[in-house]
């Protein structure tokens, strides 16, 4: 029986706290030179949302969204401050559903997530109503910081965004690509591979780049560990020559959504 190849995650020690402008490119770098490393071909870097909607600028102060007549009627449902209803507003392309403890959102890119993705953990001000944003296109981002990290280190990269999310039908957490350049998103193995009694797969698509983002996830930790970036390794047969067509490819079509 053929061997799967080893799968190994670690997290990227001695990076700074990101702010506007930064690069993220160079900080990776110079994380893996601190370590007597490198990139190498077929490597996949994973980084969260977080600093990438740093160093791209989208911190925001609550205070500055005026709530109009909609955010209103959401804050009055869920007890919520009008504010951050009109955030999320501003943010999503629809509103599925709404509860005190958070709003569910498509977001403008079209993933679903609670409050469209806007977060206060980790974000200096976070006490005192300040927010962070998604980047405005996460699979560009994703498309920018490869090309950097190609061109610096001339390897061959897949590179994840990720964000944690939950999902329908289970309690918790985990990571999710939100953006993705360079790594293949889905595997579709349907008519193409059989399993160990030779009946050929009829369902099977798999998430690669969600279940690289979660992996990585569990190695960067979601609170006070300050390692918001991750190195993946492995996963060669997976990351490919072109970006490819971003995490997007992966969200189910609106017509096949069990849960709307």
């Amino acid at each position: 029986m053929k061997r799967n190849p080893e799968l190994t995650v670690r997290p990227l020690t001695g990076l700074p706290m990101f702010a506007t402008g930064m690069s993220i490119a160079q900080a990776i770098c110079a994380s893996l030179a601190g370590e007597d490393d490198r990139l190498r071909d077929g490597d996949i870097l994973v980084v969260a949302q977080k600093i990438v909607s740093k160093v791209e600028g989208r911190t925001r102060d609550l205070a500055a969204f005026v709530a109009a007549e909609k955010a209103h009627e959401l804050a009055h449902a869920t007890g919520r401050d009008p504010e951050m209803m009109q955030a999320i507003l501003e943010e999503s392309s629809q509103v599925l559903r709404r509860t005190p403890a958070a709003v569910i959102a498509a977001h403008r890119t079209g993933h679903v997530l609670a409050n469209a993705g806007i977060d206060a953990s980790n974000v200096e001000g976070g006490e005192a109503g300040r927010v962070l944003l998604w980047p405005l296109d996460p699979d560009a981002s994703a498309r920018v910081l490869r090309g950097e990290l190609q061109k610096k280190c001339e390897v061959r990269i897949g590179v994840v965004i990720a964000d944690s999310m939950g999902r329908a039908w289970r309690i918790g957490t985990l990571g999710h690509a939100i953006g993705c350049a360079g790594l293949t998103v889905l595997e579709d193995r349907r008519g193409r591979a059989q399993d160990l009694y030779g009946r050929t797969l009829q369902a099977t698509v798999i998430g690669v780049a969600d279940s690289v983002a979660a992996m990585a996830a569990l190695a960067m930790g979601e609170g006070a560990e300050g390692t918001p970036a991750a190195l993946v390794r492995g996963c060669e047969r997976w990351v490919t020559e072109e970006d490819g067509p971003g995490a997007v490819s992966g969200l189910r079509p609106i017509e096949q959504d069990m849960f709307r």
